[in-house]
Formats: structure tokens, C-alpha cells, sequence
């Protein structure tokens, strides 16, 4: 089987390369998956990194934090041979071998099965990204978001989050402002359902007063820092934040007073141990509110063979939309 292996020498210096291996080296597990699929996100970039991005424990490794597949064997009674599943979270791909091999071998706890009308390809197309735009979007309307609040912000909008986000939401009715550093991604949001486009230097300073007028019903933030103190002091009252990324930094240079006289939330979005009925809860939603033309307008293709080059540009900010990694070609 072919798989990407990260190595680390003697120096602690590491390298990536694509070669053939035994099976017999796969990890532990009860099952264990033909991978079809897989993706490219934030974490498999830092993964691919020199250092492993502090997240890789142990070496060889192999990265890979989504994957989706048919099941080749199992030891559990939840999962038979040929049966369609999807893998996000859980470490994989950081402590545990993930999904940039054409087999995996993990626990059944950790598998969803792969819900109706989609197919493995676009389920590694929403991947981690989408899932947890997703849960930001649920997480909002949990917390008394609807369309008739008002406009909702998407920070980040053009990354993988923020382009599931922005699909999703205008989907769902809402009147969506798009967040991008990169002028040229302006008609790309639009296509996904953006009602405008805000320019990140409009958001990224720093301001003395707490509160601004109040602007957004929601938003889905995947910046961080200086953006995000900014977005809290622009909420409507009541309106929430969905945190799910730190691409501007994890420090908050922010003040307790958007939630003290506004009564904002904010709310942390985790993807990786979020349990399984909400994993099941969220997956149903995507293949019911994310319209399959627009997730196919967010895919780059690739191939085992690219991964070294677009983990690099994804840390540099230099992917737009979803990569989907074809494990077999």
C-alpha cells in the first residue's frame, strides 16, 4: 500500500515521502478502511511541517486528519466490509495515523458512517473544515440565531471554514458578509452566496472603544486576536460568535464589556471530541443545507503526490476553498 510518510533523523530534522509499505505497520484498531479521500487542512499543513507543527508524537508518521472510505475489515458489529464511513478528529492524523495512505486502521468509536446523498468525494470536500462550519452554524442558531436577526459575519471567508460557512448560511436565508485579505476571492464568495465582501483591514485594527455600532446578528470567526476583540464590540445585542480558528493569532486583545452591557456570546467550536450523536446531528445537516453545486464550486483536486506542496501554502494562507486529496489516483 502506498502512503505518505513523514520521517524524523538523528538531527530531529524531518522529510516526506511518498512510498510502499506493509500493512502489517498500520496502528492498532477495530477497523480498518480503504481510503478513498482525503483533505487538506490547517493541522495536515503543520503536520507535513518541519517539526511536525508540535502536533506529530511519534515518527514515521502518517498524516491525514479526514479520510473517507469503504471498509475493508471490522471487529466490531457496528461496521461491516463495504460499508461507506468518514473519519474526522479524534488526533488522527496527529497521534494516531490518519488518511494520506490507502488504508487506515483506527477505532470504530471514531468512524461516522457516511450519510445519505453523499459521496466519499464530497464528504472529504466538507472534511474537518466543513464539519465545523457546520457545527458553527448550529451552534449559532442554538443560540437563537434566524435570518430575521440580521446580517452574520464570516471572518476567514475564503478558507475552508469560511467557505462552507458562507454556503451554508446563505443557503439557510441569511444575508452573509464575507471577510477576505484577498481582493480577487470577492467574485468567488459572491458565487457561494456572499451579499458583500468586507476587506480584512477594515477589521483587523485594534480600537480604545469596547463597543462599536452594532453591526453583525452572528459570526462565524476563523481569525482570531485583533479581529476578533474587534468583531465583539460590533455584535447586535445578544448576537453570538462561533470561534473556530486562530489564523490572526490566539492572544484576545479584548474587554469583558461586549458581554456585560450587549449580552454576547462567545462560542468555542471543537471539532476533533465532539461526540457522536452531535458528529451524526452535524453530517445529517451537511448533506441537507450544503448545496452540492457550491461545495463542488470550493474543490481543488489533488493527489498524494501534491500534499508536501499544498501543506505549505496552506499555512501560508495561499489555499482558497476545499482541497480533495484522491488517495487512489
Amino acid at each position: 500500500m502506498r502512503a505518505l510518510i513523514v520521517e524524523k533523523n538523528d538531527e530531529g530534522q524531518t522529510s516526506v515521502e511518498l512510498r510502499e509499505i506493509d500493512e502489517a505497520q498500520l496502528p492498532a484498531g477495530d477497523v480498518t478502511v480503504a481510503v478513498e479521500y482525503s483533505t487538506v487542512n490547517y493541522k495536515d499543513g503543520l503536520c507535513l511541517s518541519p517539526g511536525g507543527g508540535g502536533l506529530v508524537r511519534n515518527y514515521p508518521h502518517v498524516p491525514g486528519i479526514d479520510f473517507a472510505g469503504t471498509v475493508e475489515a471490522s471487529d466490531d458489529p457496528r461496521y461491516a466490509p463495504g460499508d461507506k464511513v468518514v473519519l474526522t478528529g479524534w488526533r488522527v492524523g496527529e497521534a494516531h495515523w490518519g488518511g494520506y495512505a490507502e488504508k487506515a486502521r483506527v477505532k470504530a468509536d471514531w468512524l461516522v458512517p457516511l450519510p445519505e446523498g453523499l459521496t466519499p468525494r464530497q464528504a472529504m470536500a466538507v472534511g474537518t473544515a466543513g464539519f465545523t462550519a457546520m457545527l458553527s452554524v448550529m451552534a449559532l442558531e442554538d443560540h437563537g440565531l434566524t435570518p430575521e436577526k440580521g446580517e452574520v459575519l464570516v471572518t476567514g471567508a475564503a478558507g475552508g471554514v469560511g467557505s462552507v460557512a458562507t454556503a451554508i448560511l446563505a443557503h439557510l436565508g441569511y444575508e452573509v458578509a464575507g471577510v477576505t485579505g484577498r481582493p480577487e476571492t470577492g467574485d468567488y464568495l459572491k458565487e457561494l452566496g456572499a451579499s458583500r465582501i468586507v476587506a480584512r483591514e477594515e477589521l483587523a485594527e485594534t480600537v480604545k472603544r469596547p463597543l462599536e455600532s452594532e453591526t453583525w446578528a452572528g459570526c462565524v470567526d476563523a481569525v482570531g486576536g485583533a479581529m476578533l476583540a474587534r468583531v465583539l464590540g460590533q455584535m447586535k445585542y445578544g448576537g453570538s460568535v462561533a470561534a473556530v480558528g486562530l489564523a490572526g493569532g490566539a492572544g484576545l486583545p479584548a474587554t469583558v464589556i461586549p458581554f456585560l452591557l450587549r449580552g454576547v456570546n462567545l462560542l468555542g467550536i471543537d471539532s476533533v471530541m465532539q461526540p457522536f450523536e452531535n458528529r451524526l446531528r452535524a453530517w445529517e445537516r451537511v448533506a441537507k443545507d450544503l448545496p452540492m453545486d457550491k461545495l463542488e464550486a470550493m474543490v481543488q483536486p489533488a493527489t498524494l503526490g501534491d500534499l508536501p506542496k499544498l501543506g505549505a501554502d496552506i499555512l501560508n494562507g495561499q489555499v482558497k476553498g476545499r482541497v480533495v486529496v484522491d488517495v487512489t489516483a
